[in-house]
């Protein structure tokens, strides 16, 4: 008589138990769900996309047991994400992704590294010159106005991005400068910005990107002789979004050309986004008539969120990522880490982590051990950008070869270092690595850490460039 999903997973269940920690087991496997069973293939729903890849990263070998001990060498696990409402909102939340389920609850299936996970990459970002303008905008789709909650620290802001994304080129917020401190949200907003113009006004060609990558771009140009092509590409984009626009200060050149490509855009009534860590009166080196430009439309801060939005971000995450602390616990948290969002999830996720490989209750003990901890040894976090500049300059290649589709040998193992050190330096999940290093999914990262710990090992002279790096971005 052949087995039901519940039967097979509740024998996987028990030998879990017997191999994990209980804190882990409670956490992580009693919130599962088994939906179906074909053959050997185990469907399985859990609560979010961040449950997934936590389950992928930490425990994918004792899942491969004890799925192989009850179906046998060919089993094969199939996770179905359910997509929850964001907490507190009254608009859907939903990861933008393709659903592969008929059924009325949203979902997405995935299936387990046990058999090879291949994806569909979109196309990179199309080389200027090209005057068909059929391009991959570039944008993050779960960053969206819906996960993006609003507080007196970012009312503005958001009020302003969306009435621009309501009629993008056609409000005074052009441009629209977003500034602030690290991790309080300007990336988000700027593609939350840009997914809604999207969506609103498919014919519109809209591109993220930013100031670093446009202006090695614009070197690369000057360098083939195709600079012309370069500025005719950029004033033909109805949406532009250049994050971090600071990083063209002292860089006379690269002030240029955008000053022109800026002024195409605006006197033909195109939007123009930018965001910045700093206001424009405080930039440095950057070209007064370029200031000048930046303050024509609305230039709205980010400031630190307060407790109250600290509080509503926390449990927002909690809520979609399928994981349940205490109240107490979660107002502890918000009380204590008032910089910013980025740190405020970081210290959920360290607190989450202890509990589970430590099989501790997750409490107020617990919470301010953790938060103590964190707040103490927490340094300035190193950008993805910034690690992959540190290791394209150290291979002596540039970060386009280092993001691109190639095969040959020593730019596959650059690009696997550079993932390897975003997941250890940056707090960022495995799917943005990937799609911050050439659009790679998340199982690609997963495969380039595993294989960066092996050659650590066993090659003498990879473990010396790992060695290298890490000395160069620890200090």
């Amino acid at each position: 008589m052949s087995q039901t999903p519940s039967e097979v997973w509740k024998n996987c269940l028990s030998f879990l138990k017997d191999n994990i920690q209980s804190q882990a087991y409670k956490t992580w496997f009693e919130p599962i769900i088994p939906v179906k069973l074909n053959d050997n293939v185990l469907s399985i729903q859990v609560p979010s996309k961040f449950f997934y890849e936590w389950l992928e990263e930490h425990y994918v070998k004792i899942l491969r047991l004890a799925l192989t001990k009850e179906l046998g060498p060919q089993a094969k696990l199939v996770y179905i994400i359910k997509m929850e409402n964001t907490f507190g909102n009254k608009m859907p939340f939903t990861e933008k992704i393709p659903s592969s389920s008929s059924s009325s609850i949203k979902s997405q299936s995935i299936d387990s590294p046990f058999s090879s996970f291949a994806s569909e990459l979109k196309n990179p970002f199309v080389i200027p010159g090209i005057r068909n303008l059929q391009i991959e905008s570039q944008l993050n789709p779960n960053y969206t106005f819906e996960n993006f909650l609003e507080g007196d620290s970012n009312r503005l802001a958001r009020s302003a991005g969306i009435a621009v994304s309501n009629k993008p080129g056609g409000t005074s917020f052009n441009p629209l400068l977003i500034y602030g401190g690290v991790g309080l949200g300007k990336t988000h907003l700027a593609h939350a910005i840009g997914v809604d113009v999207k969506q609103k006004y498919p014919d519109k060609t809209i591109l993220y990107i930013s100031a670093e990558k446009f202006t090695q771009q614009y070197v690369d140009s000057v360098k083939k002789n195709t600079r012309n092509d370069f500025i005719h590409f950029y004033q033909l984009i109805d949406n532009l979004i250049v994050d971090d626009v600071q990083f063209l200060s002292g860089k006379s050149g690269t002030q240029d050309v955008f000053f022109h490509i800026f002024n195409h855009l605006h006197q033909n009534g195109r939007q123009v986004i930018l965001t910045s860590d700093k206001a424009p009166i405080d930039m440095q080196d950057i070209e007064q008539r370029l200031l000048s430009r930046f303050k024509w439309g609305l230039s709205a801060e980010l400031q630190n969120p307060n407790y109250e939005t600290r509080l509503s971000i926390l449990k927002n995450k909690l809520y979609r990522d399928g994981v349940e602390i205490q109240d107490e616990i979660v107002e502890y948290v918000a009380k204590n880490i008032n910089s910013n969002v980025r740190e405020l999830e970081g210290a959920i996720i360290s607190l989450i982590a202890q509990s589970s490989f430590n099989n501790a209750e997750i409490n107020i003990e617990l919470a301010k051990d953790v938060i103590n901890k964190f707040v103490k040894n927490n340094r300035r976090e190193v950008s993805i950008d910034y690690i992959q500049k540190v290791v394209s300059d150290y291979f002596q290649m540039d970060i386009q070869t280092l993001q691109s589709k190639t095969r040959k040998r020593h730019i596959v193992q650059a690009r696997q270092i550079a993932m390897y050190f975003a997941k250890k330096f940056t707090k960022a999940s495995l799917a943005s690595i990937g799609t911050q290093i050439g659009r790679r999914d998340h199982a690609t990262v997963l495969h380039a850490c595993k294989t960066v710990d092996n050659l650590s090992f066993t090659d003498k002279q990879f473990r010396k460039y790992v060695e290298d790096l890490n000395q160069k971005l620890s200090n």
